[in-house]
């Protein structure tokens, strides 16, 4: 696959990126070059390579999954500046 100046200047204009036209034919050569790069990387042999999420070991911590009705209300309610009657209270907003 090859680049031209004419691509470069649509990506560009859905990009809404300003290039003038001296540049787009360096900034064509850059995406070819970087197009045989990512080729190159189709040649590599990767059969038995298991897919990886990460280069160290990782796992996420686990807590049983429980369920419980929470019964924090009060709790919760205390970090707020106003609340009545069980619930938030704000300031009205829409006169």
């Amino acid at each position: 696959m090859s680049i031209d100046t004419d691509t470069v200047r649509k990506v560009a204009d859905l990009a809404r990126i300003a290039v003038t036209e001296e540049e787009l034919a360096s900034l064509a050569e850059e995406l070819n070059a970087i197009i045989g790069w990512v080729e190159q990387l189709g040649e590599v042999d990767v059969s038995g390579v298991e897919p990886l999420t990460s280069v160290t070991p990782m796992a996420l911590k686990q807590r049983a999954d429980v369920v419980t009705d929470g019964d924090r209300q009060a709790d919760i309610l205390a970090n707020a500046p106003d609340a009545r009657e069980g619930f938030f209270t704000v300031p009205k907003v829409v006169e």
